[in-house]
């Protein structure tokens, strides 16, 4: 596979240190193709030549090992180091398709108290020291694991469908980034936050069985990161463990680059699959980041 981080980028790398942004991904409602897109995003940057990881914040779930394709290399994970019973850098799983990309998976533990802040805080300070991009994998909801993988962000994507009850669970995601963040408590201005907006299927929309993404961005009224649109290409990615970036070239495949791209601060059009409605694309764009 052709993406291993170029003999070039690897130089740059040497001589530059790391950004050490941290960058949440989450939802209020589950199954919203969440780690997907944290694994889909984090490949991405990577490919761009960025030092990346992708840290497991669901803890007792411990999906994103199996997306990413490394459930067999697992020996330590985020919980051990956060206990003392393991060195950060024994946690942690290079990518074997991305030179750039590690993973640091989590335990299927059932305590939820396992997680603690000053733990976060502590394991998020010793990455920012190595990589450009910290990506956390949030669970879904409000409750105290996606605070915790919120709480250091200094971006959010959240992850949505356009379903109303998964737009009214990301709004109260929403509210949770501007006021209960280590940002909102410092100086009140939150996190700042994009919607990615996943499974998008026009025809669906165009039957009134979905909202349109005007709808959802009148809703959320933050800026659009991208559309992803409904594909067999995530699912199949998935199921043999590779980021969908990192698979064949597809249309959700390249929606997510597209959306790294965005990320960046690059200026990349919105192109919708299956778009009829003629005029739409462009007040979309205008909206977006």
């Amino acid at each position: 596979m052709s993406t291993q981080t170029t003999d070039k980028a690897k130089e740059e790398l040497k001589e530059k240190p790391p950004l050490g942004r941290v960058i949440v991904i989450t939802s209020g409602k589950g199954g919203v193709g969440k780690t997907t897109s944290a694994a889909a995003i984090s490949a991405g940057l990577a490919k761009r030549g960025f030092r990346t990881v992708v840290i497991d914040f669901d803890v007792g779930l411990r999906n994103l090992d199996m997306i990413m394709g490394c459930e067999r290399r697992v020996v330590f994970d985020f919980i051990n180091v956060i206990q003392g019973d393991a060195r950060l850098k024994q946690a942690l799983i290079k990518d074997k398709r991305v030179e750039t990309l590690q993973i640091l998976p989590t335990s299927q533990t059932r305590d939820k108290d396992a997680l603690t802040k000053e733990g976060v805080e502590e394991v998020l300070n010793e990455l920012k020291k190595e990589f450009d991009y910290i990506i956390c994998d949030s669970p879904a909801g409000i409750e105290r694991g996606a605070q915790l993988a919120m709480y250091f962000a200094d971006e959010a994507v959240v992850v949505t469908n356009p379903e109303v009850s998964s737009v009214r669970d990301s709004d109260r995601v929403l509210g949770l980034l501007a006021s209960k963040t280590q940002r909102a408590e410092k100086d009140g201005t939150g996190v700042k936050a994009q919607v990615l907006l996943t499974r998008h299927d026009q025809a669906r929309i165009d039957k009134g069985e979905m909202m349109t993404v005007e709808d959802v961005l009148e809703i959320l009224a933050v800026p659009l990161l991208g559309i992803v649109p409904e594909s067999p290409a995530v699912l199949r990615a998935s199921n043999v463990g590779t980021p969908v970036t990192l698979d064949d070239p597809s249309s959700a495949g390249r929606a997510y680059e597209d959306a790294v791209a965005r990320l960046l601060g690059e200026k990349v059009e919105m192109k919708v699959e299956g778009e009829k409605k003629p005029g739409l694309l462009g007040r979309i764009f205008g909206r977006s980041a």
